[in-house]
């Protein structure tokens, strides 16, 4: 199965256990491994709906293989 970066902006990130939106995968930054070039994890932040100044924003690390669906809409995590 392939799909595009440009394919997952904008879903909706909801982790499976307890139905918590973590965040949208277009405001997250993804870990890549150099040699491999395999995603190792996402980094989603923590308060996105807060504005913080001059003090660094707190993420959720979401490893890649924790992922368990991706949706038309939505990904789906496991943590």
């Amino acid at each position: 199965m392939t799909i595009l970066l440009s394919e997952l902006g904008g879903k909706e990130i909801i982790n499976l256990n307890n139905g918590q939106r973590l965040g949208i995968i277009a405001d997250s930054d993804i870990v890549v491994d150099e040699k491999t070039g395999k995603i190792l994890t996402l980094l989603v932040p923590e308060n996105k709906f807060q504005i913080k100044l001059f003090s660094d924003s707190s993420t959720i690390e979401i490893p890649w293989h924790t992922i368990r669906k991706i949706g038309n809409d939505m990904i789906i995590v496991e943590l």
